[in-house]
């Protein structure tokens, strides 16, 4: 077990986990700005997108709201006209972990850094541990679920 886990007497994934709601949203905003101008510097569909918004300013829910959203029908079009990302990602495809096309078609991108996928919090909630053996029936040529649970 992480010492974060030992931290929180083995009950939670993490002290991350139980921490107050206003301290968990102040420190999601304090780090949307950054989160912001990375994707705006690095990956030219969210350059383009956002060209008119100051990352800076986003660090209320109203900023938040509103910022343009990219719809997940629009994806395949998006990522048909500059393949594999649309433009989306900040890592070249070569350097990413894992690749995956999924129906639609749309390509997901997984890259290095441990739980990716943010997953291990809700495994963990639900009752799964380190050492645990357990039966990962998910498609890998479909989804990314069967990379999250392992």
């Amino acid at each position: 077990m992480s010492a974060s886990i030992d931290a929180c007497n083995g009950t939670h994934y993490d002290a991350l986990e139980v921490r107050d709601r206003k301290a968990r949203e102040t420190a999601l905003f304090a780090a949307l700005p950054a989160q912001i101008a990375h994707a705006k510097a690095h990956a030219p569909y969210f350059g383009n997108l956002l060209a008119e918004f100051d990352a800076a300013a986003v660090s209320t829910r109203a900023a938040l709201a509103a910022l343009p959203i990219t719809r997940k029908s629009d994806l395949p079009t998006l990522q048909k006209a500059n393949l594999p990302f649309g433009g989306m990602t900040t890592i070249a495809s070569g350097r990413l972990a894992r690749l995956f096309f999924s129906p639609g078609p749309i390509c997901d991108a997984e890259g290095h850094a441990a739980d990716y996928w943010g997953a291990a919090r809700a495994l963990f909630a639900a009752g799964f541990r380190a050492g645990d053996i357990i039966h990962n029936s998910f498609s890998y040529h479909l989804t990314p679920a069967g990379s999250m649970f392992d």
